[in-house]
Formats: C-alpha cells, structure tokens, sequence
C-alpha cells in the first residue's frame, strides 16, 4: 500500500479515541468514523511502519450498531466522536476500554477485574445533558461572524450554534451575541494574528435552579456598548449572572484569571442531592449533574464511611465531593491548586451550613506531604479525582504513608487511574470495586470511581 491507495476493510476493533480499526492484508488501518461491522472504502492518508491512518470515503455495508446521528455535523465536529454508534454499545465500548487499560496498563489479572467491576452505569436521555458549554467565536471566509466548535484536532470552527450535547437557551444565547457583535460592529478574535475582541461565548445552566450564567472572554479590557447585550440578555428567563471574561494573551487558555460582572450575580447556584453549589465562570464543576449524583453516590457507597472518619478530598475543586460527603463524617479536609476554588468551597461550606469542610490552596502533591511530615495528618479514607495526567508519585507515597482504611479514586482517563491503581497495589492496597459511569454520553470519555483497600 502506499499513500492516496483506495482499499477496502472491514473494521472488526475501535482504539480508544473511538477510531475504527481494520486490517487489509495483515496490515493494521485506523479509520475515523469507523463503527465495529462497517465495510469501509477508504483513502490511506499517511503510513507508518507497522500502521497506517486512512480516511473514509464511502461505507459499502454499514454496521449493525450504525444509527443515524441527531447531530448532523456530528462527523465534522470534534465534540462527539461516537454519536453514530448504537447508545448500548458505546457503554459497551466504554466498559471494555476502561477494562482494556487496568488489564494492560495496570498489569491486573483479567479474572480479578472481571470480579471487580460492576456493570457500567448509562444515562437514560444521552442527550441535552451538559450545564457547561464554550462556543468559540470567529469569522468565515466571507467576513461573516460564526461560532460553532472546533473540527476534530484544530482550531477550524465548524459553524453550529445548536449542540444536541447542550441546553436549547444556548442556541438563543448565540443568536443574541452574534446580533450585538453584528450591530454594532464588534470583531470577533483572531487567533492566528492575535487580533479581534471577542473570543468566546461560556454558558452555564443549573439544572435543579434553572438559573442562566453568560459569560463573554474578550481578548481586551471592555466591551463597547455592553449594555445593549446586557439589556437584551437579561429578558431570557433564568438569566442570573452575566460577566466579562478578560484574557488578552496570546494563548490556547479559554479563560483569563480577571471577571467583571456586567449585571446580576458573578455565579450561579445548582444542587447534586441535597447540597447546593455557588459556580463562578472559573469554577470547574461537574457537566452532567444527573450522573454526577450517580456518581457522587457510589463515592459514598465505597468510602463505607463512619461519623467519626476523617476523610482527605484531594483536587477537590469547588468541594463537590467533600461537602457531600461532610454529611457522614467527622470531618472532611479538601486541597486544590486553584484559588478561586477554594474561595468558591469555602462559600458552598457556608451556604449549607456546613462547619466540619476545611479546604486548603496548593498543589495536592505539595499540601498532603508537607502536612503529614509536619503535623502527622491521619485520614480513614482518601478521595482523590485528580486531572487527566493523574497523581504525583510523591502524593502516592504519601498516601503510602498515611495507611487510610480506604482509597477511593475518581478518574476521567482510564489510562493513568490503571498506572496509578498500578503503583497503589503493588504496594500496600487491593483493587476491591470498579464502577464506570458514563457522564460524557456520544463521546469516548468516561468516569470510574474504584475503591482500594488496605492489605490484610
């Protein structure tokens, strides 16, 4: 084979980005698009040694899992790779790549996990779920001002002010910022040549509070004739909190660290269960909140915790997880590297009435190995939910050190939890319950929450 061949395949695996995979004559092809059972005509498009890359041009037998997608740019958008694949076999792709992982990566005996894990936890509407949506906003070719989200690996819009992931106020939202903008002349940004005033559009909506934020970055200090978008936004129902976002570098970084509110509030209020969240445009905070609680639940269920447990929450964001959990325990002790976080943790605390929340600013990694060296911190259970690249190994072999009852690991990316639950359990901890929820339905990705318990 070589470049610009059109072949023939059979896709009979999908990768874990959700690529189709597929051999011609021995030769491995990842196909994106590509659904397990497609016939495939495709155009190779660039070739390794071992492997190749081809593009799909025609599917001569489309796969029994194959439906038709709501989206119809849902191939073109970077947003949902997978809405094409049937809903029960995306939560089967899904289970089995979370699998895949702690077999491969995290060296587990294929009957041990088969053990462990529970059935994966779907959504019953894998649509319209998020609270949380960032619309880019640039030009066309022809001048015109456009927003939509970014093609699969690029920075191109592909125009779309309707995301069938998202709310419908969102579309309205859109319409109203792109008319302002077109009214009164306001350029959109320009990445390329860092030029332009408008980068992007944030909204967030509270789902149990129905309560609206807008929130405008703009690559300078103010907006001209703010007011006229104020005065037209505000009608929309719901609307609490509309702000400017100030981020004038030069940057991939959606948001800047400077907010100033132009009406209403600088937040919104929403709840998980019983606890009500404040949420700042800078806050990170779950976007599926009805499997956040799913989510939130099974936490509970494997932290097994006691009214006199203490429980450490480490990269606990705004204290989602701690303040549920503060409910069932002596005390809870969150850390996060982001201050507005904790300041927004703090709040949440106080609003419930929560007084047994302490949280503290810095790196987990930093924070709980200072404090056990230098206070000798104990902790029952330990929650971490860190970032996609995982934890520190020094935060590890802290936990090593502090010997809690109970790890629970929260993790959206399957590959470093296996790497970390790795380390853990080649040391001093047994993989005893892995659950899968899916939170990011028509897309690869995916939480697990698993518990380790200390070794007998």
């Amino acid at each position: 084979m070589k470049k610009n061949d059109i072949v023939e395949v059979t896709i009979t695996d999908m990768g874990a980005d959700g690529e189709g995979i597929g051999k011609v004559n021995g030769f491995t092809l990842f196909i994106k698009d590509g659904i397990i059972g497609d016939v495939l005509e495709v155009k190779i498009i660039k070739l390794k040694k071992h492997y190749g890359y081809a593009r799909m041009m025609k599917i001569l037998t489309p796969s029994k899992y194959r439906v038709e997608p709501l989206c119809p740019i849902a191939r073109r958008c970077g947003g949902c790779q997978i809405q094409e694949l049937k809903y029960e076999e995306q939560l089967a792709f899904k289970q089995n790549k979370v699998r895949n992982h702690l077999i491969r990566i995290g060296k587990f005996e294929e009957e041990l996990i088969t053990r462990v894990m529970d059935p994966i936890a779907g959504m019953e509407q894998p649509f319209y779920y998020r609270n949380k949506a960032q619309f880019p906003i640039g030009t066309d070719k022809e001048g015109n001002i456009i927003t939509g989200f970014y093609a699969g690996r690029t920075h191109d819009i592909i125009p779309n002010k309707k995301c069938y992931l998202g709310v419908d106020v969102n579309e309205t939202i859109l319409d109203l910022v792109i008319g302002f903008m077109e009214q009164y002349k306001i350029q959109a940004y320009d990445e390329k040549v860092n030029k332009g005033l408008v980068r992007h559009v944030l909204i967030r909506y509270g789902f149990a509070t129905k309560e609206i934020m807008v929130c405008i970055i703009i690559n300078g200090k103010t907006l001209p004739h703010s007011e006229e978008l104020v005065k037209a936004l505000k009608e929309l129902p719901g609307m609490t909190s509309i702000t400017l976002n100030i981020n004038e570098k030069n940057t991939n970084v959606i948001m800047g660290h400077q907010l100033e509110v132009l009406w209403g509030q600088g937040y919104i209020s929403d709840k998980i269960g019983d606890i009500t969240y404040q949420i700042s445009p800078l806050s990170f905070y779950q976007v599926n909140p009805v499997q956040t609680k799913v989510m939130y639940d099974k936490v509970v269920e494997y932290a097994d915790v006691k009214k006199e447990d203490v429980v450490w929450d480490l990269y606990c964001g705004i204290g989602t997880i701690s303040l549920y959990l503060a409910q069932y325990v002596k005390e809870v002790h969150g850390v996060e590297i982001i201050p507005q976080a904790i300041e927004d943790a703090k709040k949440n605390s106080h609003i419930n009435g929560i007084e047994n929340a302490y949280f503290y600013v810095g790196k987990a990694e930093d924070v709980v190995p200072k404090k056990y060296k230098e206070e000798g911190i104990h902790a029952d259970v330990i929650i971490v939910d860190p970032p996609r690249k995982g934890c520190d190994e020094t935060l590890l072999d802290t936990i090593l050190s502090i010997k809690p009852r109970r790890v629970v690991y929260v993790s959206c990316d399957s590959a470093t939890l296996a790497r970390d639950l790795q380390y853990l359990c080649e040391r001093d901890y047994e993989l005893k319950k892995v659950q899968v929820v899916d939170n990011f339905g028509n897309t690869v990705h995916v939480e697990c929450v698993c518990l380790m318990t200390k070794s007998k």
